[in-house]
């Protein structure tokens, strides 16, 4: 998502052994595309180590009103187990309260289905391209790719080399960072790298199609009006945070009966195992202001307890002191 306008950042930045010197603008951004380069296979990395775990996760919904009246609040308990290969989420408390055990087993079951049809769907796709002479779709998930993982990489962007901007150092949790802004192109855009020559001939727009068009202008302008900034750690090219930002969204349909005031998302990374990084949190915020004022939501996922997977895992269900 390119916006309209670059940030001007500072023009002479030295940061030494990492690799990223600030000469002329084209070296730095050359040596800053290559850093970036490093930090996002360091990133898909991460990803395929977060199969290998189990987790326990909280996640809490807020809808606020105008004068920050509550309007909605939940706080769910989940944890996550090896059941034939698959990880099943499994949950343990509602807003506080133990879920009944036949309840918590026929999540469990409708969850295990619904991995099972995914897993048969990636299976059919990856043959299906076998069959075409193709390899692994590299931008979909993997056959066995817990859904957890899918939904802790929300933002899945591409490597855009000349989109990336050095801010600065910053401190991260008392941790020397690197604080570099993305302005991605195609964030918004259909994936057209797998698809092949058939498909794409088939995908172009009907020039007479007016909904198609005015969805196509939406979706240039949000590519238009969307900032990432990513923290990194530039000794072990680690993205340890980022976060999502649309900064301008008037375009949207009906703005004169919604008003959308920002969209925030973020990602953090934490390392419960020396020199393993996994996702601590995802965080995502909505601000829209109507007729009779402002609301505002929030959605929250806390990643913890990590471990290592077992096809013998168990679920301990909570006491209902609130013990495990």
């Amino acid at each position: 998502m390119r916006r309209l306008f670059f940030v001007l950042l500072p023009a002479v930045l030295f940061l030494g052994s990492h690799g990223i010197h600030a000469q002329s603008p084209a070296s730095a951004a050359t040596d800053l595309d290559r850093f970036m380069a490093s930090a996002l296979q360091r990133r898909d990395i991460d990803r395929k180590t977060l199969s290998d775990y189990v987790l326990d996760e909280v996640e809490t919904v807020d809808v606020l009103g105008p004068g920050q009246t509550p309007v909605f609040r939940s706080r769910r308990d989940y944890t996550w187990y090896v059941r034939d290969g698959i990880h099943v989420r499994s949950p343990l408390k509602v807003d506080g309260v133990p879920v009944p055990e036949a309840d918590r087993r026929a999540y469990e079951e409708r969850w295990f289905k619904s991995e099972e049809s995914r897993r048969k769907f990636r299976t059919k796709r990856e043959e299906k391209r076998a069959e075409e002479g193709k390899g692994p779709a590299l931008s979909a998930p993997s056959i066995n790719e817990p859904r957890f993982v899918a939904e802790s990489y929300f933002m899945d962007f591409k490597f855009e080399p000349g989109n990336y901007y050095l801010a600065g150092r910053e401190k991260l949790e008392g941790q020397d960072v690197l604080k570099i802004e993305y302005y991605p192109t195609k964030l918004f855009n259909d994936d057209d790298d797998e698809k092949t020559p058939h498909e794409m001939k088939k995908k172009k727009p009907d020039p007479n199609d007016k909904e198609k068009k005015e969805e196509q202008e939406i979706e240039r302008k949000m590519n238009k009006t969307a900032l990432v900034t990513l923290w990194v750690d530039p000794k072990e090219h680690q993205i340890v945070k980022y976060t999502f930002d649309n900064v301008w969204m008037d375009f949207l349909p009906g703005a004169w009966l919604i008003r959308v005031d920002d969209i925030r998302a973020s990602m953090t990374m934490g390392q419960p195992f020396p020199g393993v990084w996994l996702p601590r949190g995802m965080n995502i915020h909505a601000g829209i202001t109507l007729a009779n004022g402002s609301y505002e939501a929030g959605y929250a996922r806390a990643f913890s307890d990590y471990r290592e997977a077992d096809v013998k895992s168990t679920v301990r269900i909570p006491k209902k002191d609130g013990g495990r």
